[in-house]
Formats: C-alpha cells, sequence, structure tokens
C-alpha cells in the first residue's frame, strides 16, 4: 500500500498592537459596541484617503528582524480585489510583490514572506434560531475593519498536524515576547490558515493543496490539518483527485467543508494602491527597530541551558515567556540552583496554576527560591515541600515560617525519637529485614515507607537508610 507525507505550510495573520488603525486615526479595541469604532476611512466612503501607520510598520520590521528576513529598502502597499460584505471597500489594502520582508527563519521552518495589510470586518451571522431581527439574515461589525495586520507565510517545510501546532507555539511566543500583538487566538487576534497537500513517501513533487481557513486554537489547527489529510488520503485510495480549494473545518461535527474555490494571484487583480506612497525604510527606522528587540525564545532556550537547565526544561521556559519570567526572577535569590528551581517550576507550580502567569500567584519567586533551598538543605522533605507549596498557592506566605508552624520539618540526623521508629519499622517487616540482610536493598522501600508513615512525611529518606544498615550491620 502507497505511504503518503503531509507536505503542509502556513498563513499566520497577526493583529498588531497598534493604538489606532492601519490606514486611519480610528482606535482599537476588542469587546466594543458594533459599528462605534469607524469614521469615513475605514467604512470605504468616497473621496477618504488613507495614510499608513508608522507604528505597524516598525512592528513589521521588528517582525522581520526576529524572523531574520531580508527588510525592503522600498515595500509598496497594493489593491487586493475581491468582494465580499465585510470588505467596504470592494478591495483590502495589503502587499503583494514588494512586502516588507522576505524570507527567514524560525526553527526548522523557512519563512516566505512578511506583509502588511488591513483586516476585514466581522459578519455575524443568524443565530440558532436563523433568524436576526425577525428575518434571516448577516450583519456586519465594522470595528474590526481597518485593524493593522502581519501576515506570516511560511514554506511548505512542515510534516505533521503535530509539528504544524508546535511550530506555532514557537511563533506565538516570538511575538509575544516582541510585543508587536497579544495574539490572543480566542480573541482573533492571532489566526491560522494551512495548506495541505500530501505525496507518496519518496516523491518530491508537490500534490495538489487545499487550504483550511481561519483556525482559531492549537487544538482546532491539530484536528483539522489531521481531518483534512486523512480526507486527502482517503479521496487518493478510492482513485479520485484532490480539487484546489479553500475549505471549512468545524470542530464540533469533525466535517470538513468547501468555501469556494482556492483563488490564484490574478484572481485578485492586484495593482499599486494609488491614494499610498511607498515605504522607503530608512536607517533610523532600522535603528529604532534593532534597539527595540528583546531576547528571543530561542536564544533565551540556548542561554538557560548554558546555565545548565535540562533541554526539555529550558523550552518550557523559554516558550512559556511568563514561567521564563518568573524562573528569572526566582534565580535571582541567593543560593538557588538553576535546575532544581525549573523542576519546581515546570513541574510543581505548573501543576498548581496551569495555564495562568505565575507572578500573578500568591507564590512570589523568592519564596519559591527559599523553598527549594529548604529541600537542597535538607530541612524539609520533597513530600512536605509540596505541602508547603500547597500553602503558597493558597495563602501565600514564608515557606521557613509554614514548615516551623506546621511542624514540616525533617528530623535531624542523629534525633533519638528516629531510632526507635526505625526499629519498630524493622519489627514490623521482618520480612523486607531478612531480605536486605540478604543484599536485596529494593527491600528498604517498605521500612522507608514505615517510618514516613509514623513521622508524617518528616524522616530524611538517606538518614532513614543509614539506620537500617547500621542496625543490620551492613
Amino acid at each position: 500500500m502507497t505511504e503518503f507525507e503531509p507536505v503542509i505550510g502556513l498563513e499566520i495573520h497577526v493583529q498588531l498592537s497598534t493604538r489606532t488603525k492601519m490606514f486611519c486615526g480610528c482606535a482599537l479595541s476588542f469587546g466594543e459596541p458594533p459599528n462605534t469604532l469607524t469614521c469615513p476611512v475605514c467604512l470605504g466612503l468616497p473621496g477618504t484617503l488613507p495614510r499608513a501607520n508608522a507604528q505597524a510598520i516598525h512592528f513589521g520590521l521588528m517582525i522581520g528582524l526576529a524572523l531574520g528576513s531580508d527588510l525592503a529598502p522600498r515595500s509598496i502597499f497594493h489593491r487586493k480585489n475581491y468582494f465580499y460584505p465585510d470588505l467596504p471597500k470592494g478591495y483590502q489594502i495589503s502587499q503583494y510583490d514588494e512586502p516588507l520582508c522576505r524570507g527567514g527563519q524560525l526553527g526548522e521552518v523557512r519563512i516566505h514572506r512578511v506583509h502588511l495589510e488591513e483586516d476585514a470586518a466581522k459578519l455575524v451571522h443568524a443565530g440558532s434560531s436563523g433568524r436576526i431581527h425577525g428575518s434571516d439574515a448577516s450583519v456586519v461589525d465594522f470595528n474590526r475593519g481597518g485593524t493593522p495586520l502581519a501576515e506570516i507565510v511560511t514554506e511548505p517545510d512542515l510534516r505533521s498536524a503535530a509539528q504544524a501546532r508546535e511550530w506555532l507555539t514557537l511563533l506565538r511566543t516570538t511575538l509575544r515576547r516582541l510585543g508587536v500583538s497579544d495574539v490572543n487566538m480566542e480573541e482573533g487576534s492571532l489566526r491560522c490558515d494551512a495548506n495541505i497537500s500530501i505525496r507518496p513517501v519518496g516523491v518530491t513533487e508537490l500534490g495538489t493543496k487545499t487550504e483550511l481557513k481561519n483556525m482559531n486554537s492549537f487544538r482546532f489547527l491539530e484536528r483539522g490539518i489531521n481531518a483534512e489529510i486523512a480526507r486527502q488520503e482517503a479521496l487518493l485510495r478510492c482513485g479520485g483527485q484532490v480539487v484546489q480549494q479553500t475549505l471549512h473545518f468545524d470542530p464540533q461535527t469533525e466535517r470538513i467543508t468547501s468555501l469556494r474555490s482556492k483563488e490564484e494571484a490574478h484572481d485578485y487583480r492586484y495593482f499599486p494602491e494609488p491614494d499610498l506612497v511607498p515605504v522607503a525604510t530608512s536607517e533610523q527606522m532600522l535603528e529604532a527597530a534593532r534597539s527595540a528587540m528583546p531576547e528571543l525564545p530561542a536564544a533565551r532556550e540556548e542561554r538557560l541551558q548554558s546555565l545548565g537547565v535540562s533541554a526539555a526544561s529550558a523550552r518550557q521556559l523559554a516558550w512559556r515567556t511568563e514561567l521564563g519570567d518568573y524562573f528569572e526572577a526566582a534565580l535571582a535569590a541567593d543560593g538557588a540552583e538553576p535546575q532544581p528551581l525549573a523542576n519546581w517550576i515546570c513541574n510543581e507550580l505548573v501543576a498548581r496554576v496551569g495555564e495562568d502567569d505565575p507572578n500573578a500567584s500568591k507564590v512570589t519567586p523568592d519564596a519559591l527560591a527559599k523553598l527549594v533551598a529548604l529541600v537542597r538543605q535538607k530541612a524539609v522533605t520533597i513530600g512536605n515541600a509540596k505541602l508547603v507549596l500547597d500553602r503558597l498557592v493558597a495563602d501565600g506566605g514564608d515557606p521557613a515560617a509554614i514548615v516551623e508552624a506546621e511542624g514540616l520539618g525533617v528530623m535531624a540526623g542523629g534525633d533519638d525519637a528516629l531510632d526507635p521508629i526505625v526499629e519498630a519499622a524493622l519489627a514490623a517487616n521482618a520480612d523486607a529485614a531478612e531480605k536486605i540482610r540478604g543484599g536485596n536493598m529494593k527491600a528498604i522501600g517498605a521500612i522507608i515507607g514505615h517510618v514516613m508513615r509514623e513521622t508524617k512525611g518528616r524522616a530524611d529518606g538517606a538518614e532513614v537508610t543509614r539506620i537500617v544498615r547500621q542496625k543490620l550491620g551492613l
């Protein structure tokens, strides 16, 4: 049976966090009453003239620098002609053959281009009743129309839905780190289309591609791509042909439906926007973009590994900016060690705060660093340290004070109270004691477990092992 290989490229639309729209002075905001953030320019009324948003161009240059793109010394805006109710002018102002940025790479995926354009308005379709104001209808909210967009187009370098999801996660983290967008998929400030084709393994020629439009979550992106790969494979296996078209994936029903035949560039009748001058990228503009660049996730990941953080932890800390910032703040505390600290943040703290920003939790970075230090100093066992972390998440406070107040500290080595407890554990687990005498040290788990129950987790496992060996003459 022929094995097929997916070939996937992404087109990502990023709403830029400027104060005003792309070609007019209307304010940008989310959740305002419909059609309250509009003016004659973004409504496309006759006789109006656009003017390019300098901050959007600045953000576009920053994105290009972050992706290693070639920044055009001269780029121009075009009119992309198509007719849809959410596009009042009958065309979109975009960029075509002279975009702001070309080429580049992020991770293992090459970038084809980055260009600037304006967003369309938002169509609101009839609800479950199928009627608005007593009739079948769709209405348009023009607040979003004219929002600055950066469109990032990749080369077809992705080979699975999981890889596409992982790469988009890295891109979102990079954009958030740049501060050019809040990249909130739920609010539509990051939207992704996927161009998908399949081909027999070993064949270099590309198959016919389809485009999945406007997937607004990482989970839906992965599910939609997998569904389209399965659809194309089933079609080819039964002798059919893939038709180039634009598709919609319904996450509720898992169904893929056709929206329209896939357009080619000539269908849009691009021509230069006569009302806008070309963008001439000056050295002053480039220097402003360079000086605004923060440390990017890939560089942060590499730096954290150089500090001794494991590759997996470094990636998690670098790809979740808020986690990385929390780690850096905790690391600045006296005596903090990178890898143990990373383990407690990536495993224990994340398990308790989930996707929330740990910096907004009641556990301060300094408090977590102190807790990790208490574990390192063997002042508290790992099990009891987790209980302390639970208290910190719920109420905040100082970990040492919690250990003292709740009697969670480790029973010190040589503590007279620990010796009889170990003696009783050996007597209660005579079979395990005999196995230990015979050289089977795995059996000591039963002894340690008994001691831990009796001491409520306060005994140090290494100290218990030492006492056991001493009492058994090992």
